[in-house]
């Protein structure tokens, strides 16, 4: 169930290039428990405790599940993000999205994080979960709405045109 691994090479700009962002690969299927604390696997616990200090910033995404950043990876995209113009709808709305959902965390000493309680609400997490890795940051899914995205994923008709000549 568990696969993949975190390797430790990535090219941030700004803050985060005085440090290679880390890199997450893998599906892992982990349980919260009653309080709804995650205990985070080794191999990415000891790469965010190197990368970031255990400082992590957790939010919404628009598919259901929470993104699971490094601060030093997040911090550019929020300014990026809140550098955008507000008098535009859309705009707006993901800035209150992703940032105005945005929550500080830092592992505690049995190396877990509590994802808030709005948080899982909003991505419906109960017991199982799933981590995904996806580069610089993570992915929190509930167990169900990551079967329902895989079938998804794989259901697909056409290669989107970005994807023209892309080979495996």
């Amino acid at each position: 169930m568990a696969s993949g691994a975190a390797g430790g090479t990535g090219d941030g700009e700004g803050a985060a290039a005085a440090a290679p962002l880390p890199m997450f690969r893998g599906v892992t299927h982990l349980t919260l428990d009653a309080k709804g604390r995650l205990a985070v696997p080794s191999r990415h616990r000891d790469t965010l405790l190197a990368a970031a200090g255990g400082h992590l910033v957790l939010t919404v995404d628009p598919n259901r599940c929470l993104l699971v950043y490094p601060r030093a990876a997040w911090e550019p995209i929020q300014a990026q993000l809140m550098a955008l113009s507000s008098f535009n709808d859309t705009i707006r709305s993901l800035q209150r999205l992703l940032v105005g959902h945005a929550d500080d965390v830092e592992f505690d000493a049995a190396g877990r994080i509590l994802v808030p309680p709005a948080l899982r609400g909003y991505a419906s997490l109960d017991k199982h979960v799933v981590l995904v890795g996806q580069g610089h940051r993570l992915e929190l899914w509930g167990h169900a709405q990551w079967e329902a995205q895989t079938a998804r994923a794989i259901a697909f008709d056409a290669l989107p045109p970005e994807l023209a000549g892309f080979s495996l």
